[in-house]
């Protein structure tokens, strides 16, 4: 096992990465302040780990609630569910709520946790790849608008990130190959070792080396936990985590949810990143071809669907969180390794990006 912290002062927090984590009681009692826990999962992971996660808790009252699995799911309706639960349970300001699961239940759990009688303890067990080495670190909690993605949350950290590797055996190949999307992005906007490592890892990562993926999902949280020791709340160099995620969420809005997965929809956008950084001069076509090449050789997406046309992308990328002024900022390349957010670029550029992707 290895471990790591994400430095908040009084707020912060330990990630643990390893294999056989839900089974060891003593890394989860020290994070549940109380006599009374409930545990949040869905319909796929709780048949696997559930009751796995309740037999190492040393707690009097556990409870579980289990949702209906997928990001469509992800909404202000499913999370009335949550506080349902909690208040026909009756469950007290003491209480931990647990997020076992992947980004969609470990969002929802934490701004729960959030808002329920004005904020209560929070752990994140997350089950698939995406959620072990993004979303689950952070504190980014919320819930998904129809006219936007995760429109609605807030900032809350949880107490401890648990990320037990083995979890990652029983993941369907297109939720993995979806994580891997955001192992991409690391490589991409701040460290051009780890892109080039991952590159020369890429059969092994397709095989799911058990060695690599402890070593992948270890660098991401390292990276993200010093991104976010920081910028918290992302006030300025945080924003570079969104590499791809403007175009990526557009996607996925014209999409209702139910198309492209979240990882797959941020791999067409961090190309479509690259390349209107192509035509800004800034990044040179072996790096773009270089970015297009390893997505591909790891099962990802290089083209938007056929649902969208520029004229969606316009629309939906309008309502992104990043707008000031009425300009979209976006998350850009200067190199492979080094990001930035710029509003400053040709309108025209970007209008030839789509094009080309559409």
């Amino acid at each position: 096992m290895k471990n790591l912290h994400v430095e908040l002062g009084e707020r912060s927090y330990p990630i643990y990465v390893g294999s056989g984590l839900l089974d060891n009681p003593s890394l989860i009692a020290p994070h549940v302040k109380g006599d009374e826990c409930l545990i949040v999962s869905n319909e796929t992971v709780a048949p696997l780990y559930l009751d796995r996660l309740r037999s190492s808790l040393n707690v009097a009252k556990v409870d579980s609630l289990v949702l209906p699995d997928g990001e469509k799911f992800k909404n202000l309706d499913t999370l009335k569910t949550i506080y349902d639960e909690l208040l026909a349970r009756r469950h007290s300001r003491g209480t931990t709520l647990i997020a076992l699961g992947g980004g969609v239940v470990g969002d929802m759990t934490g701004f729960a946790a959030a808002t329920y009688q004005r904020g209560v303890n929070f752990i994140q067990v997350p089950t698939t790849l995406l959620s072990q080495v993004d979303s689950s670190v952070g504190g980014k909690t919320g819930v998904n608008h129809p006219l936007g993605k995760n429109m609605i949350g807030a900032f809350y950290q949880p107490v401890a990130v648990i990320a037990d590797i083995d979890s990652l055996r029983t993941l369907p190949d297109r939720e993995f190959r979806s994580g891997i999307a955001e192992v991409i992005k690391y490589g991409l906007i701040c460290d051009a070792s780890f892109y080039h490592w991952l590159r020369d890892n890429a059969s092994r990562i397709n095989a799911r080396d058990e060695e690599i993926l402890a070593e992948i999902v270890y660098r991401c949280c390292k990276a993200k936990a010093e991104v976010v020791a920081r910028d918290e709340r992302e006030s300025n160099i945080r924003a570079i985590l969104n590499l791809g995620h403007t175009f990526g969420h557009a996607i996925e809005a014209v999409e209702n949810y139910q198309g492209l997965l979240h990882g797959e929809a941020v791999a067409v956008g961090m190309l479509m990143a690259a390349d209107l950084s192509w035509r800004l001069g800034w990044l040179d076509k072996d790096a773009v071809e270089s970015a297009r090449s390893l997505l591909d050789a790891l099962g990802l997406p290089l083209t938007a669907p056929a649902t969208m046309s520029p004229e969606a992308f316009r629309s939906a990328m309008a309502l992104d969180k990043k707008v000031a002024r009425g300009v979209v900022r976006l998350v850009l390349l200067r190199a492979i390794g080094e990001a930035v957010v710029t509003g400053d670029y040709p309108v025209e550029k970007l209008h030839d990006t789509l094009e080309a992707f559409c």
